[in-house]
């Protein structure tokens, strides 16, 4: 990969020559230009089960109904766009959901 001297943009190749796209400098002699990538074909893609993890965070919130003080937290937008999200908890030991809406 070749520079331009006057702006350091990277050299393209225009028609027949070799050039600035910024500056409009026309490199002069042989330039070699050369492109490689290399590409990882197997790429790991985590996969969360929801019906066994829950893939929501955990934060201190007492449960209703069985007292337990940690809970998964989820937001979801319910209402009108200039209305404030509702926040969800879910109990770690019994499951209850709670919404809360501010």
């Amino acid at each position: 990969m070749e520079f331009c001297p006057k702006c350091g943009a990277i050299l393209m190749m225009k028609v027949t020559k070799v050039g600035c796209p910024k500056c409009n400098y026309v490199a002069k002699g042989k330039v070699n230009l050369e492109m490689k990538e290399e590409v990882n074909e197997r790429v790991e893609i985590a996969v969360v089960d929801e019906k066994k993890d829950n893939p929501n965070p955990i934060t201190d919130f007492p449960c209703k109904k069985c007292g337990h003080k940690r809970a998964y937290f989820w937001i979801r937008q319910m209402r009108s766009g200039d209305e404030p999200e509702s926040k969800f908890y879910e109990c770690v030991k019994c499951k209850n959901t709670t919404r809360v809406d501010d």
